[in-house]
């Protein structure tokens, strides 16, 4: 039944290779030929019953998140959601910084302290920044 195990390499063929990868096609294929031979026993053709087998089958997204395959994520939504973050990093350290600025300059006004910590704060939006830079 090659055509059942070239339509499982097609459906399978962008998850990256692995163990595991293999095990869960060789169990598909193995699930699939025995559909495939209820069919034929149960009075159908060999091609029909490929065919039936195939439709009713459907898609592995299933499969492919749980082999850890991001299918739903394309350039353009990660260029987003990278774009969210750096946003979101570089209020929240804009804000931690002014409440830094705030507390030293109202409780102790002649020590300027609030630097140090605003050096590690910094680090969180440079983070997001080189991450926005790599992707593509």
């Amino acid at each position: 039944m090659r055509t059942i195990k070239d339509h499982v390499k097609e459906l399978f063929k962008d998850i990256p290779t692995s163990e595991h990868k293999e095990l869960m096609m060789k169990d598909v294929i193995q699930n699939m030929e025995e559909k495939v031979s209820d069919l034929m026993f149960a009075g159908k053709f060999e091609e029909d019953a490929i065919n039936k087998t195939i439709v009713e089958f459907g898609d592995i997204e299933d499969i492919k998140r749980e082999l850890g395959t991001n299918t739903n994520n394309s350039p353009r939504r990660d260029r987003k959601n990278v774009s969210l973050q750096l946003g979101f990093s570089l209020w929240g350290s804009g804000l931690i910084t002014a409440l830094f600025v705030f507390i030293n300059l109202y409780y102790s006004p002649d020590v300027i302290w609030f630097v140090y910590p605003v050096f590690a704060v910094l680090w969180w939006p440079l983070a997001m920044f080189y991450r926005w830079l790599g992707v593509k």
